[in-house]
């Protein structure tokens, strides 16, 4: 790895198999028609929701650097266990300091959908105010981890979500799920926490990266099954 590649993979393979498993199962439902209605309530297709879950699924391997912070010491080549989930820690040689970088999968993709289900959904209030709550959830759980940046458990996000959208509106529930739990999660424990990296020796801090791009990846999740559910409530 050089210092202009900072690409690998979030978490370690069995945790990233587990997600990639997850995902095999929502196509499955969806290929039987099971989550077609889950879908159009969330306000895409099923085709167009699948696409953007692999693609986040693939994209979390990608980062984009985008400042760089000194470091005296690096940690490099571990598997650091956080919260019971093993991450990855790169091995760098000749790296400049840790390297701040946007996630691809964990926080582009999720951070422009969101936008786009926020003015499509009109959810603009009931999606700030869950948003809000949700974010500050994730920053009081947020910990600072040596080697990885910032951690949070991988359930918290999609339960603190699904708690918040249930109290927020009745209607539109999945999309407020969505937006709430990728917004909240990636200002509430990653941006809000920036100030807390330096000194950690982590050779890359992203944004929506090793240790929140789990939990980000589960909320899509969970926004599928509030869907679900709001929908057999109403039958």
């Amino acid at each position: 790895m050089s210092p202009t590649q900072p690409h690998y993979l979030p978490v370690a393979l069995p945790v990233f198999l587990f997600l990639a498993g997850v995902f095999l199962v929502v196509v499955v439902l969806v290929q039987a028609r099971v989550l077609h209605y889950v879908y159009t309530a969330v306000g895409l297709s099923s085709k167009a929701a699948l696409a953007l879950l692999l693609v986040s699924l693939l994209g979390s391997y990608f980062n984009i650097p985008i400042a760089q912070m000194p470091e005296r010491e690096l940690i490099s080549g571990q598997i650091v266990s956080v919260f019971g989930i093993p991450y990855t820690v790169p091995t760098v040689v000749g790296w400049p300091g840790t390297i701040v970088a946007v996630n691809i999968g964990g926080a582009v993709i999720p951070g422009l959908l969101s936008l786009y289900l926020l003015a499509k959904n009109r959810i603009w209030i009931s999606g700030t105010i869950a948003t809000a709550c949700v974010g500050a959830a994730c920053y009081l759980l947020a910990r600072p981890v040596p080697g990885l940046g910032i951690a949070i458990p991988i359930l918290a996000p999609p339960l603190i979500t699904a708690i918040v959208a249930l109290l927020t509106t009745r209607t539109k529930i999945a999309a407020v799920a969505y937006v709430s739990g990728s917004l909240g999660t990636l200002i509430g424990a990653d941006l809000l926490n920036l100030g807390r990296i330096q000194g950690l020796g982590a050779p890359v801090a992203a944004i929506g990266g090793a240790g929140t791009f789990d939990g980000i990846f589960l909320t899509g999740i969970v926004a599928v099954v509030l869907a679900s559910l709001s929908k057999q409530a109403s039958d």
